[in-house]
């Protein structure tokens, strides 16, 4: 083993190491891992920002700007909105959604899928009175199959294709990855339907998030005493007559930012003091109006049945700008009069002072603020509704365009008239022009941490495999596995990618996994497509952990999850994945 080996192996192991322990953002990892990569001199100084102009890179960053387009004209939407009947079993119902997110998954980033649908499956839920737990999973994971079928489904599949161009001299076309994720997709998708959503924990199936937000039965909240407050100069306790009439309770009182001990009872209120209240948003309402309190600063005089303001929810994908920050951080009522009214947080509510609290992954926030402002901010924080929106009303007109357009970039990349990333970059250019995705949003629509840890990990990648060092670990796993056949080493190489795929990000994954795969199929002289379609299938079946892939951290607050429900039904579905994608492997790429 080099000197660079060595070094490049270190520096891997600390990458991978940071990346399971979470503590810091995957895409901070990477691009430390690539200065420190630099300074250690594996990297050289004219390599060390070449991955951001890798062709994998801007297909993501223009994949997710097409599906922005798909969903902000309204076509996929209306489909889908056809579909949803409250009145279906859940059988029927987890059957169709599930479908439908795979199907929608294969045309457009599973991350884009699952945020498209997961409104519309809340409504469903609430409709039929029935918690979202039940079918939230099932969802999640459908749309996690269905980025298997296509190229542009999920950025592991266009990761390997890069390489396999860099290696091979030609990239997997669009639908070369069809015959073995259409059959897994098929069959994970019946498992999920008929077995799978009965292994969902049944103590989880009462839990409604959304409910618990929307009632607000319990819910702490923050308002201000106003300079005409009565209260103003009385000690809180003389709050008690108005507390029992309305029905709520006064936990506290915070003075200059700071809770005032205990439940501050004799302390005498002043201006500008917070209250903090719990109740439902009725009797917090009423209350507000008869101490003569307000929300918020500077929502004076407005309540929460106001005209002019609005209540919504949403969840925090982990890209979101808000993620590891304070309402109070991003300046969210101050700049944009947006007020954080509540957190929960996998069906537990924050009750420590909300606009302070550091917020996570999975969380449902709910806000509250001037309903023409409202949509605009939710979408500036990088979070998802749940609250269905009537802001695509007016692209729907566009449907068929956004519809049109894409589908001929697809035809035309398909049938190698185009390149690929140039295929893209005309749709994008096309949806601006004509403003079905406005040019303010065109930047928003990237997840630039994917972008980041990308562009980040390629040149690590690349220089491990200069130095020589992926043929050495293919090689030693060639020699562990010494008298296995190549189906038994590809089964081993699947099995290690999808329990990597289940704790780090699902391109992370892939980088490290492909140049293994294709080192193991050299030395074993056989087809390395058939590994590197391997690599591809395992590297997306993050099906165990909330962690190991942006759906499942998408789906755990609106949930209720915990981390351990999901292995209950990924666990069978991983197994039934490798049971039936090696068999299609060997018949569609052959060794």
């Amino acid at each position: 083993m080099t000197l660079d080996q060595s070094l490049l192996f270190a520096l891997f192991a600390l990458i991978l190491g940071f990346l399971i322990w979470g503590k810091f953002r995957y895409d901070l990892v990477a691009f430390a891992g690539l200065v420190a990569a630099y300074l250690i001199g594996v990297v050289p100084a004219d390599q060390v920002f070449s991955g951001f102009g890798h062709p994998a890179v801007a297909i993501i960053a223009l994949v997710l700007i097409v599906s922005r387009g798909l969903s902000r004209s309204g076509a996929i939407e209306l489909l889908a909105r056809r579909l949803i009947d409250s009145s279906r079993g859940i059988r029927a119902h987890i059957g169709i959604m599930a479908s439908v997110s795979a199907t929608l998954s294969g045309i457009m980033n599973n991350v884009a899928a699952l945020a498209l649908l997961m409104p519309l499956d809340l409504q469903a839920a609430r409709r039929a009175k029935r918690s979202p737990a039940q079918t939230l999973m099932p969802l999640s994971f459908a749309s996690i199959l269905g980025g298997m079928i296509t190229l542009i489904g999920t950025p592991p599949n266009i990761v390997i294709a890069t390489f396999r161009e860099e290696r091979l001299g030609a990239p997997f076309s669009m639908f070369d990855f069809a015959p073995v994720g259409l059959g897994v997709a098929i069959v994970g998708i019946l498992y999920i339907v008929f077995v799978g959503r009965r292994l969902i924990p049944v103590e989880r199936l009462k839990h409604d998030t959304t409910q618990e937000l929307t009632e607000l039965e319990g819910y702490v909240a923050e308002v201000s005493v106003s300079e005409s407050s009565q209260m103003i100069g009385k000690p809180l306790r003389e709050l008690d007559e108005l507390v029992d009439e309305y029905g709520v309770t006064v936990v506290g009182l915070v003075r200059r930012g700071k809770r005032l001990p205990g439940f501050a009872r004799s302390e005498i209120v002043h201006k500008s003091d917070r209250v903090i209240l719990e109740g439902s948003p009725e009797a917090i309402d009423q209350f507000v109006g008869a101490a003569g309190f307000s929300l918020t600063s500077s929502t004076s005089g407005n309540g929460l049945a106001a005209g002019t303001m609005a209540l919504t929810e949403v969840v925090v994908p982990d890209a979101a700008r808000i993620v590891g920050r304070s309402a109070l951080d991003v300046q969210l009522l101050y700049r944009h009069g947006i007020t954080l009214l509540g957190i929960s947080r996998s069906g537990t509510r924050i009750r420590e002072r909300v606009r302070k609290t550091r917020i996570q992954s999975g969380d449902i926030l709910l806000l509250l603020g001037p309903e023409e402002q409202l949509p605009d901010v939710v979408e500036w924080l990088g979070c998802l509704p749940l609250a269905e929106r009537g802001l695509e009303v007016t692209q729907r007109r566009q449907a068929w365009t956004a519809i049109g357009v894409f589908a001929a970039a697809i035809i035309a990349a398909s049938f190698g008239w185009l390149y690929l990333p140039l295929a893209l970059a005309a749709t994008v250019v096309i949806y601006v022009v004509l403003n079905i995705v406005p040019l303010r949003q065109v930047y928003e629509s990237v997840e630039w941490p994917v972008i980041v840890l990308l562009g980040s990990m390629i040149p690590i990648g690349a220089a491990l495999e200069a130095s020589g060092g992926s043929a050495l670990i293919a090689g030693t796993l060639v020699d562990w596995t010494e008298g296995w056949s190549a189906v038994a080493v590809l089964v081993l190489l699947m099995v290690i990618t999808m329990t990597l795929s289940d704790v780090l990000n699902n391109v992370a994954t892939a980088l490290v996994a492909a140049p293994i795969g294709i080192g193991v199929a050299e030395r074993l002289s056989v087809n390395p497509d058939t590994f590197l379609m391997g690599v591809a299938v395992a590297a997306s079946c993050a099906f165990l952990t909330p962690i190991g892939h942006k759906n499942n951290i998408i789906i755990l607050g609106p949930g209720g999850y915990r981390f351990g429900d999901y292995w209950r039904m990924g666990l069978p579905l991983e197994i039934l994945v490798l049971a039936l994608g090696v068999p299609l492997l060997l018949i569609f790429w052959p060794l």
